[in-house]
Formats: structure tokens, C-alpha cells, sequence
């Protein structure tokens, strides 16, 4: 249960950033956070696993 509530909470902050972008009409910096985020994942994802140097031969 402690992980469902730690992921909610991520799920809150990043909607609240979202509704602070969009207010600020800072939208067109949602593109950049995106490709930001799925660089990071890939990068985690990337060295964590056992898929790791597949990854790597994408770039």
C-alpha cells in the first residue's frame, strides 16, 4: 500500500506542475519536460536492466 500511496503522490506533484505550466501559459514547455522525462527513463531503464546495451545501440 505504501508504494500506491508514494505513486499517487508523484501522480499529484506532476499534475500540479502541469496546472502551474498552464496557468503561467508556459504550455509550450510541456514538449520539452516530455522528451526530458522519457530521456530519463530510458536512461534508468537503460542501466538498471539487462536491455541496457540494446538501448545503447539506439544512440
Amino acid at each position: 500500500m505504501k508504494l500506491m500511496r508514494d505513486l499517487a503522490l508523484r501522480f499529484q506533484i506532476a499534475g500540479e506542475v502541469l496546472k502551474f505550466f498552464w496557468k503561467r501559459k508556459l504550455w509550450w514547455l510541456m514538449p520539452f519536460i516530455f522528451v526530458i522525462v522519457v530521456l530519463g527513463l530510458i536512461t534508468v531503464i537503460g542501466t538498471t536492466s539487462g536491455i541496457g546495451p540494446f538501448i545503447y545501440t539506439l544512440f
